[in-house]
């Protein structure tokens, strides 16, 4: 578990990289981006940042090549910006939340459907059988008839 500290510095390092990426850089490869989470080392010399970006494939490819070639100013603002001793290297890592959450979500719809159907198909349906399944001989008398 992060220290209070370092989720802090977290949390600075997500608003600094986000703004960066909406106001400063201005690479024309850059998508509709998304930082989602920045996750720091235990000795805080490494920020791993993850982020999402809309479009497919082509958008995603081109955001990355922008990150990449637009981390050195990123760097130099955040250790700017958080003032410590040491700025921590970043990379960017693309998020696979929203695409795992969207076949969740495809798995769900087809489960229902085919809970609809059972339902549909049970609608009506008997069971197998006698209405009462156990045999009962006549000569048995019930408990408590003496």
């Amino acid at each position: 578990m992060a220290s209070p500290r370092q989720a802090k510095k977290s949390d600075r390092i997500k608003e600094i990289v986000a703004t960066m990426l909406e106001r400063r850089v201005r690479d024309p490869r850059l998508g509709f981006v998304t930082i989602t989470d920045v996750r720091l080392t235990g000795d805080g010399q490494h920020a791993s940042i993850f982020y999402t970006v809309m479009g497919g494939e082509t958008a995603r490819a081109d955001t990355a090549a922008a990150l990449v070639s637009a981390t050195g100013l990123i760097r130099s603002e955040v250790g700017k910006q958080l003032g410590a001793r040491h700025t921590p290297s970043l990379e960017f890592f693309l998020d696979s939340v929203p695409e795992t959450a969207r076949e969740i979500e495809e798995l769900l719809a087809k489960a229902r459907e085919s809970d609809a159907r059972v339902a549909e198909q049970a609608q009506g349906a008997a069971y197998a059988g006698e209405p009462d399944p156990y045999k009962a001989r006549e000569d048995d008398e019930e408990p408590g008839d003496d």
